[in-house]
């Protein structure tokens, strides 16, 4: 059995990326080592990328934001001479499995989404400057960034060529990226994403594909100057305050399941079941930004979330067959209302206003996952919230009424805002699309909810009492466990971003399904499939009848 994927790691450990800050400014170099792929199988030539390459990546922007407070510009460059990056590696991809592919590009878009956020939300801007030909992957992290300068020496051109070359799809979100975000006409991008040797010089930027071109005797210079300028620009605010170190998580492991701090994962192998539990934080939240600050990155909302974050990495990668999770709380209801409530009026303070982002970025990942989220709640339970956005994130809701015990549903201001989805709704916005006053209403709603109450409210999905509970649970966990796998990652998909359309949706439903669809298809990964015969002498053979 192929050894576990781990998805912690620190800048003392990058084997791929070099993180330097001076003042307002970060560089961020990719110098992909050859040798050190993640598995062995396939050297990683001409900065092309595996997952532990995206890993570190994803860890470096978080430490930005986190540890790095005065950082306002990020450059993303190449440390090596004449080439930026060739995308995901397609020996990797090549030899993986159907549901790593997928899992793969899923992971690699959060972390560009995460770039995007990033600028979007707290003011930092990115800046890729590539110095050599940047294809795939490598053009898809260029597109996730604010500005893009191509450096004009003959050879650096920007390309898409999984179509012609794989017979895949760019799979981190490259087309969508392509006309939505840099508004490339379509015509254009038709032309551009069939040519494998890509678009250079001037036609790279009449296409808006890049911002602009400069001679590479002037190219290290203009990037500088530039780099300046967008941090001078910056709405980025630090306050003047330090850093917050992200201390390692430091989970344990054992056959049956991970401890974290404030998160337990139960596995269930033979019913193809996992269980979340999530515990509420044990006391009042800090009364200031300082003295959050203070608590580091034992922050309940910081240390619980990135917890939460990792188990579901865990899960997507290392555990495949658990195709249900089951959604559970432990704590005080009151208690997690009253961190929501003072961590929405300390929002204003950097350090703050990221843990809410990691927050939002999170629950965002839990709606991804292709895995079926069941939420519970049982007397003890602590779905209030902040941890209620956990079960409304479900596709169904069980809670049991028992009039003996005291359990109940809390909402805060944590639930009318704070953590949009994908879709830009909050997700009581897109439960209540046939009812949108219902969300006015319900925030009027400041007492617990029992059972059946939230039932009335239409908060929760089914409220068996005392002496149907168990039974009732058991049996839809194993009716659920039993279904199709790719019926109910596509069902789950389709149904979880109700509501408007956004480059986010569009990427994630192209990637759940098309590029899906694609990666099985004989023409990409068949016998004589393009992506199989990448490489080799003889040419790739397509069925021609057109699906």
């Amino acid at each position: 059995m192929a050894d576990p994927i781990r998805f912690q790691t620190h800048p003392d450990r990058y084997r791929h990326w070099k993180l330097d800050v001076d003042g307002a400014i970060a560089r961020l170099s990719m110098n992909v080592r050859e040798d050190e792929g993640l598995r062995p199988g396939y050297p990683l030539k001409l900065n092309s990328y595996d997952l532990g390459v995206d890993i570190e990546l994803a860890d470096a922007i978080m430490r930005i934001r986190f540890e790095h407070p005065d950082v306002r510009t990020v450059v993303v460059s190449s440390a090596k001479d004449r080439v930026f990056c060739s995308g995901a590696n397609i020996y990797m991809l090549a030899s993986s499995t159907h549901g790593f592919k997928v899992n793969f590009c899923k992971y690699t878009n959060e972390t560009r989404l995460y770039i995007e956020d990033a600028s979007n939300e707290t003011g930092i801007r990115f800046l890729c400057a590539i110095n050599g030909p940047c294809a795939g992957g490598g053009y898809e992290l260029a597109l996730a960034c604010d500005e893009i300068i191509l450096q004009d020496d003959g050879s650096s051109a920007v390309s898409l060529p999984e179509v012609p070359l794989l017979g895949v799809l760019p799979g981190t979100g490259g087309l969508t990226r392509v006309v939505d975000k840099r508004k490339v006409r379509r015509d254009l991008a038709d032309v551009f994403s069939t040519l494998a040797e890509g678009v250079r010089g001037k036609r790279a930027v009449d296409w808006r594909l890049v911002d602009r071109t400069v001679p590479r005797s002037k190219f290290n210079e203009t990037v500088d100057a530039r780099a300046k300028q967008l941090a001078d620009a910056s709405a980025r605010k630090s306050g003047g305050e330090p850093g917050v170190a992200l201390a390692a998580l430091e989970p344990v492991y054992a056959a049956n399941g991970t401890e974290y701090a404030y998160v337990s994962v139960k596995l269930e192998p033979e019913q193809r079941v996992a269980e979340i539990t999530m515990r509420g934080p044990r006391g009042a939240p800090p009364e200031s930004a300082r003295a959050m600050r203070a608590a580091g990155s034992d922050l309940w909302a910081l240390r619980a979330f990135r917890e939460l974050d990792d188990a579901i990495l865990d899960l997507r990668f290392n555990h495949p067959t658990s195709g249900l999770i089951v959604l559970k709380t432990e704590g005080d209801s009151e208690i997690v209302r009253s961190w929501d409530a003072k961590l929405a009026a300390l929002r204003d303070d950097a350090f703050v206003k990221e843990v809410l982002l990691l927050m939002r970025r999170v629950l965002k990942r839990v709606d991804q996952s292709a895995r079926s989220l069941f939420a519970v709640v049982e007397p003890g339970s602590c779905f209030a919230g902040s941890l209620l956005e956990l079960a409304l994130a479900a596709d169904r809701i069980y809670m049991k009424d028992d009039p003996d015990a005291s359990n109940t549903l809390s909402l805060s201001v944590a639930n009318f805002g704070g953590f949009p989805g994908a879709n830009g709704l909050t997700r009581l916005q897109t439960r209540y699309l046939h009812d949108p006053a219902q969300v006015g209403r319900l925030q009027e709603v400041t007492a617990p909810i029992d059972a059946a109450a939230a039932l009335k409210h239409g908060l929760v999905t089914f409220a068996p009492d005392g002496i149907d509970w168990d039974d009732e649970v058991r049996v839809a966990i194993e009716e659920r466990a039993s279904l199709s796998p790719d019926a109910l990652t596509g069902m789950e998909a389709s149904l979880r971003f109700a509501g408007p359309e956004t480059m986010e949706t569009k990427i994630f439903g192209r990637l759940s399904a098309w590029q899906n669809w694609i990666f099985i298809r004989p023409n990409a990964t068949g016998q004589r499939g393009a992506l199989t015969m990448y490489g080799k002498p003889e040419r790739a053979e397509f069925d021609w009848k057109r699906t």
